[in-house]
C-alpha cells in the first residue's frame, strides 16, 4: 500500500471519529479541567456582581468549554465594613488537586498552591479554552488577574479598598491583582506573585486595561 493511500486511510479514520462525536484528546482534557483563567471579563471592570456573579461567570465559561465540573468558584477575597476579615480566596476553592485545560496539574493542594512550588506560570495558567493569556511583552498586556488577596490567599490588611467594593465597583477604588506570568516592571518578589502583586489604578474596565489587566479572574473547582 502506498504512503498516499495510508495517509488517505488515516484521514478517513479521523473523519469517522469526529463524525461519531468522539472528542479529541484536548477536548477530553478540557472536560476534566478544574482550573483556568477566564478568557474574558464581564465587561464591567472589577464589578463582577460580587462573589456570586464571579462564580457564575466562571461556571458559564467552563460550561461553554465543555467542562464536566459545575462547582466553580472565583479566586477572590472580600472584606467586611471597617476593614475586618471577610472571605478568604483560599477557603473558597476546595482542596485540590487542580488541572488546567491541557491536563497539567498547577497545584496539588491549597498549601501547594500558596507555596513557592506551585506550577502556575504563563504557560500553565491557561484559559478555559486552553489558550495562553497575554502577559508582559504582549499586546495588550493582560497579566493583572483580580484577587483582592495577600500572598497567602487571605483578605488583605493593606488598608483602603483592595477589592473594588467587594467586586461591585466599576469606577473609583482599587483591587489587588496577581501576575499570572510572574513578570513585572520591577524585579521584586511581589511583581512575581501570581496572586498578590499590586493594587489596580481603579475599578473600571479602562482603568484595569491601563495598568495591564482586563478584569480576568482565576477559577477553581471547589472539590
Amino acid at each position: 500500500m502506498s504512503f498516499s493511500r495510508i495517509s488517505a486511510a488515516n484521514i478517513s479514520v479521523l473523519v469517522a471519529l469526529v463524525g461519531t462525536g468522539m472528542a479529541p484528546a484536548v477536548q477530553a482534557q478540557q472536560a476534566n479541567m478544574t482550573f483556568f483563567v477566564t478568557s474574558t471579563g464581564t465587561g464591567k471592570g472589577a464589578d463582577l456582581g460580587g462573589l456570586e456573579g464571579a462564580d457564575a461567570h466562571c461556571a458559564a465559561l467552563a460550561k461553554a468549554a465543555g467542562a464536566k465540573a459545575t462547582n466553580w468558584h472565583a479566586y477572590l477575597s472580600t472584606t467586611l465594613p471597617g476593614g475586618d476579615q471577610g472571605v478568604d480566596a483560599r477557603s473558597r476553592i476546595g482542596e485540590g488537586p487542580w488541572r488546567n485545560a491541557k491536563g497539567v496539574v498547577v497545584a496539588k493542594s491549597v498549601a501547594d498552591l500558596h507555596s513557592g512550588h506551585n506550577n502556575i506560570t504563563k504557560e500553565t495558567a491557561l484559559t478555559e479554552k486552553g489558550e495562553m493569556v497575554k502577559g508582559r511583552g504582549d499586546t495588550p498586556n493582560e497579566h493583572d488577574i483580580l484577587t483582592g488577596s495577600d500572598p497567602d490567599g487571605r483578605f488583605s490588611t493593606a488598608g483602603g479598598d483592595t477589592t473594588c467594593g467587594n467586586w461591585t465597583k466599576s469606577g473609583e477604588g482599587s483591587a489587588i491583582v496577581g501576575h499570572h506570568d510572574l513578570q513585572g516592571l520591577k524585579d521584586t518578589r511581589h511583581m512575581k506573585s501570581w496572586n498578590s502583586s499590586h493594587g489596580s489604578r481603579g475599578c473600571s474596565q479602562d482603568q484595569l486595561k491601563a495598568s495591564g489587566g482586563a478584569g480576568l479572574v482565576y477559577c477553581f473547582v471547589a472539590n
